[in-house]
């Protein structure tokens, strides 16, 4: 099972990026799919997810207004569009993979705190 994140760089603060995860050796219609990012001195935190039933998506407070996620079953990837870039946006993001055919609410802890596989990290840097 592999999980490759890209799409990272440096960009300029107001700026977008897609950051894309592409999952490979896992049935991927049974996953949900998270986004995290970890600062540097901070802990990882969760941004956004989508499960695997009905493709529900879920939203930190921070993510809500900027960051969209999309699911694409049949190139088995989902993306994550950051639009308005901060400064404050700068760090490794990575996606996990929990094997999960329900949608609770808490879906987006689940898989911070349980995830079956994670992809290696793409680093965001955004300057003011």
């Amino acid at each position: 099972v592999q999980l490759q994140a890209s799409g990272g760089g440096s960009v300029q603060a107001g700026n977008s990026l897609r950051l894309s995860c592409d999952a490979s050796g896992l049935t991927f219609e049974d996953y949900a799919i998270g986004w995290f990012r970890q600062a540097p001195g901070k802990e990882r935190e969760g941004i956004s997810c989508v499960s695997s039933v009905g493709s529900r998506t879920y939203y930190s407070p921070m993510a809500t207004s900027r960051f969209t996620i999309v699911r694409d079953n049949a190139r088995k990837m989902v993306h994550l569009d950051m639009k308005n870039l901060r400064p404050e946006d700068t760090a490794v993001y990575r996606c996990a993979a929990l094997w999960l055919t329900a949608n609770p609410d808490n879906l987006l802890s689940l898989i911070l705190q349980h995830a079956d596989f994670w992809g290696q990290g793409t680093l965001v840097t955004v300057s003011s």
